[in-house]
């Protein structure tokens, strides 16, 4: 058996003394491992390297075999991540979140999401809002998909202030009111409804509630379901995505409308 496709390198390890089975998500054949004959050579190490994207070609027997991988570059991105903590921690967190998903089962979406958030880790906030929203769709792709789109109680689209934490729905500031220090914050730049007022808390409050709330939903229903923790990666990218907010050293720091991923 044969493919081709591309791929994100998200973890490396030594198999015997010249080779590497390397666990890659790809475009469409999903998460996948493979060995690399020599790929702990001089020449293949630079290209093996969490974070880099690379072309491939997987060749097995059968269809469940691990398989071989033979591999050259497409983008080589690791050392870039490597230079600051944040490009650390963002590719350890969402190489973590990727393996969340079944082995061999092509997700697509996420695929081209996680090359976008990798391109946008030197743009704290940015790289804050994208995580955020991937983090949304991967609790969507394992079936746990939140609806933010309208109100659970009226059906309006403006307005949303919260999201219950029961049902997963979006709620809106009135109809929430009642109930509002049991709901989950929903982050103005989450809602795709203009209309809605102006934010009153802060950049950096409105961060942190995006962080709560798919934080959650993984917990409920994934972590505590698989009897697993959150990784602590994951911690280690807020602390130095509001430590920027803090500092003010993204000047482009303005929340974005839109729910797009």
């Amino acid at each position: 058996m044969e493919w081709k496709d591309t791929g994100l390198i998200l973890g490396v390890r030594k198999h015997g003394e010249t080779s590497a089975i390397i666990e890659v998500m790809t475009e469409h054949h999903g998460r996948h491992l493979g060995l690399v004959r020599g790929g702990r050579s001089s020449r293949m190490r630079p290209l093996l390297q969490p974070g880099n994207s690379v072309s491939l070609v997987w060749r097995a027997r059968l269809e469940e075999h691990l398989g071989m991988f033979q591999a050259e570059a497409e983008e080589l991105r690791a050392a870039r991540l490597m230079e600051t903590p944040l490009g650390i921690h963002g590719l350890q967190t969402l190489a973590a979140h990727l393996r969340l998903l079944p082995e061999r089962d092509g997700h697509q979406g996420l695929y081209r999401a996680a090359l976008v958030l990798l391109d946008h880790f030197d743009e704290p906030h940015k790289a804050a809002r994208l995580m955020i929203r991937f983090e949304l769709a991967l609790l969507e792709e394992l079936g746990f998909g939140l609806d933010l789109e309208r109100c659970a109680s009226t059906g309006q689209r403006h307005d949303l202030a919260y999201v219950s934490p029961k049902s997963g729905r979006a709620v809106s500031r009135e109809a929430g009111a009642p109930w509002r220090d049991r709901m989950l914050a929903l982050p103005y730049f989450l809602q795709r409804e203009t209309a809605s007022p102006a934010p009153s808390s802060s950049l950096e409050e409105q961060l942190q509630a995006g962080f709560a709330l798919t934080r959650y939903f993984l917990d409920r229903d994934v972590y505590m379901p698989r009897g697993i923790e959150a990784p602590e990666t994951r911690e280690g990218f807020i602390k130095r995505i509001l430590k920027s907010v803090m500092v003010g050293s993204d000047a482009t720091g303005e929340l974005e409308t839109g729910h797009g991923r």
